[in-house]
Formats: structure tokens, C-alpha cells, sequence
């Protein structure tokens, strides 16, 4: 089990921006070597570039240069050469115990030179971590906007015994950001709210195509980003109270939620648009931009930590026909649901929409954990429809 800590630090800013700048040139060189070799070896790498690099860059630990060869191979290995990544010249440093050292409140950082010595001010909520997980690395940033260094301080400790307890279904919307399958409803009224009035200003701003336009959004930029950010903020403090409750229901230990790791890559749009390449209707290109900005893997990430660390666990299960199947005779159509009505049209069973897909999401991890995948097929049935949202 990890934790990260995020402590502001302050820094001697013409060094380690000069380090930076350096170590992201280092990182670049290790990428357009392991494209041009086709192979993310370190040991080959360091045959080839140590000593080349070295004499390019004198100034930068012999541990450091190390240590961003690792994270270079491991970047590339990653996206197995589908991508490029790159860094840019104040892109994040990766330190690991050869670079850096903690000893209580006491951090060093390699850097140009001699070691960097500081104390951190830690805060109360932090103590706990500090004085009982085993340190294991960082990671130091910047922020251009702030001008703030940024040191993210990486701890280590034994997962907590697995408890028992019941199962949760979850269903994750626009409207509702989770329904439970024990009727719990936590709405995302305020999120949207937050958005639609974000939309609506840049609207305002972009709908005129005058120079004086133009200068006045340009005028207004700092205020949009700090806007921006404000949602966020919104956001994430959103995710952060809802996750929080769910964990810590006491009769619960398995949270079960939809997989939708693909529903952003998932091509929507009607099929006379779509071959005749014309413009997609309004209502797509809104339910488009939801998606874009609707943060569920945010809140998986929150609900997954504080879970795990209260000995529960969070599993995923296939989100197809859960939107679309009845709860109490498993029959599916897809003209069950309506909006947020769901009526069977085979029994006239009658319940929120959101209530049932959480408990149809229970009941198929529960079906495929106890009974195996041949029973699993039998509940997914064929092929329906997959451009749906749960």
C-alpha cells in the first residue's frame, strides 16, 4: 500500500531548473535512442549513452543521469512505442534513495553541486505517515503559474488484513455520481452546475469574432483558468467526500463498479452522420462534452485508496445490458429505460433507473465470482448495443 505527500518546498530556483532542463534533455536522448534500437534494455543504454552523457552533461549526478535512464526505458516500455513521450525543460525529477534522504524532518536532494539540505514542515495530518511507513522516493516538481517547487514524498506499508462483509453494487452517472445498490443516491448537482456556468462564459466570449473580442477574451485569460481550476477544485473535493462515505460504510467490504475504462474511445454518433461525415446533432456534441469532463476515474482512484486501506477492496464488472436488463426477471430491452425511469416490459417491475443498474452490477459480479464463466454468458446474452451510458 502507497501514500504520496505533497509538501511545498522552497528551493534555490536557478539550480534546479538548470537541473531540470538538463535531466529532461537526458530523459529526451534515452527516448530517441530506445526508438531508433527498438528495445527499452537499460543495460544496453547505459553501454551506449552513459559515458557520452556524462561528458555532456558534467554537472549532473551520476546517480541522477541513472535514475532518469530508468524512468526513460520505463516510459517507452510502458506505451510499447505506440507513443512518444517527452519532457519538457521543468518536467517533474523522479528521486529514489541514491538521490535523495530522509531523516525525520530532514530532506537532501542531489542537485548542480552539493547536496541540498532542508526541513520540511510537515503537516499534522501527515505526522502518522512520517512516523510509522517506510520512505521509498519522490518526486520534485515545479509550478510555472505559482513559481512553487513541489517535493511529492512517496511511503510504503503492509496491506491491512482483508475484512468481510457485504457486497455493493455501484453505478456511476452524469446526473448521479453514484448510486448504491442499497439505494443510496449521491447527486452531481453541484458539479454541473459549476460547469454549465464555466461553458456558458467561454460561450459568451467566443461567439463574437471581432478583434475587440478577441482582445477582451485574451484580457480575461488568467480569470478562465483560475475559473477552470475553482471547478476542479469543486470537483475533487466532490470526489473526495463521496468516496470517503462509501468506504466507510461499516457492513460493507466489496465494491463493485462498472469497468469504463473504454467509454471515452467509444466513436458516438448517428449512423447517417457518421458515414455521410456531416456535423453531429447539439444534444451529441453535449453528452460528448460531459464525458470529456466527467472525472469517474478520479473518484474510482479515491474510493480504491481509502478502501484498501480499511482492509476493503474494489473490483470491476462488464457495464454491458446493465442499464438495459430488469433486476427481477433479468429480461433486457432497451426501451426499458427511459431517461431515469426503468419499467420492465416483460414484468412491469418499476424503479429508478440508476437504483437498478447498481444492483444488476451486484448481481453479475456475484453470478460470475460464484458460478464461473459459463453462467457469466448466460447473463451477458448477445449483442444489443454498447454505445450506452450507464
Amino acid at each position: 500500500m502507497k501514500r504520496t505527500v505533497s509538501i511545498p518546498v522552497n528551493l534555490p530556483d536557478e539550480r534546479f531548473l538548470n537541473l531540470m532542463n538538463q535531466c529532461a534533455s537526458i530523459f529526451n536522448a534515452h527516448i530517441d535512442w530506445a526508438i531508433e534500437n527498438k528495445t527499452f534494455n537499460k543495460n544496453k543504454a547505459h553501454k551506449d549513452l552513459y559515458h557520452l552523457l556524462r561528458l555532456q552533461y558534467p554537472s549532473v549526478p551520476s546517480a541522477l543521469l541513472q535514475t532518469v535512464r530508468d524512468n526513460a526505458l520505463e516510459a517507452i516500455k510502458a506505451t510499447k512505442f505506440k507513443r512518444i513521450p517527452r519532457k519538457k525543460p521543468t518536467s517533474g525529477l523522479r528521486y529514489d534513495k541514491r538521490t535523495m534522504t530522509l531523516r525525520g524532518h530532514q530532506l537532501t536532494l542531489s542537485c548542480i553541486g552539493k547536496r541540498v539540505k532542508l526541513i520540511l514542515e510537515i503537516p499534522d495530518y501527515f505526522k502518522q505517515v512520517f512516523e510509522n511507513w517506510e520512505f521509498s522516493g519522490a518526486t520534485l516538481t515545479y509550478s510555472k503559474h505559482s513559481k512553487q517547487f513541489w517535493v511529492r514524498l512517496v511511503f510504503e506499508s503492509d496491506n491491512p488484513q482483508e475484512i468481510s462483509g457485504g457486497i455493493q453494487g455501484i453505478d456511476r452517472g452524469l446526473y448521479h455520481q453514484a448510486v448504491t445498490s442499497d439505494g443510496q443516491f449521491f447527486s452531481s448537482s453541484q458539479i454541473r452546475s459549476i460547469q454549465r456556468c464555466y461553458l456558458f462564459n467561454r460561450r459568451q466570449l467566443q461567439q463574437k469574432g471581432t478583434r475587440s473580442s478577441k482582445r477582451r477574451l485574451k484580457s480575461i485569460s488568467g480569470r478562465e483558468k483560475r475559473f477552470m481550476f475553482a471547478e476542479r477544485l469543486v470537483e475533487k473535493d466532490t470526489n473526495h467526500c463521496v468516496s470517503k462515505k462509501l468506504a466507510n460504510q461499516p457492513d460493507v467490504a466489496v465494491f463493485v463498479l462498472e469497468d469504463l475504462s473504454s467509454i471515452r474511445t467509444q466513436q458516438r454518433g448517428t449512423p447517417v452522420a457518421l458515414c455521410r461525415g456531416t456535423r453531429p446533432p447539439h444534444w451529441l456534441k453535449k453528452m460528448n462534452k460531459w464525458l470529456g469532463s466527467w472525472a469517474f476515474y478520479q473518484q474510482e482512484q479515491f474510493l480504491a485508496y481509502k478502501a484498501e486501506a480499511l482492509g476493503k477492496k474494489v473490483v470491476h464488472q462488464d457495464p454491458r445490458y446493465t442499464s438495459q436488463k430488469c433486476n427481477v426477471c433479468k429480461h433486457i430491452k432497451r426501451t426499458n429505460r427511459h431517461k431515469s425511469k426503468f419499467q420492465c416490459k416483460n414484468c412491469g417491475h418499476h424503479i429508478h433507473a440508476d437504483l437498478n443498474a447498481s444492483r444488476n452490477v451486484r448481481d453479475d459480479y456475484i453470478l460470475s465470482s460464484t458460478q464461473g464463466t459459463q453462467e457469466q454468458g448466460s447473463v451477458n446474452t448477445p449483442y444489443v448495443s454498447r454505445n450506452h451510458i450507464s
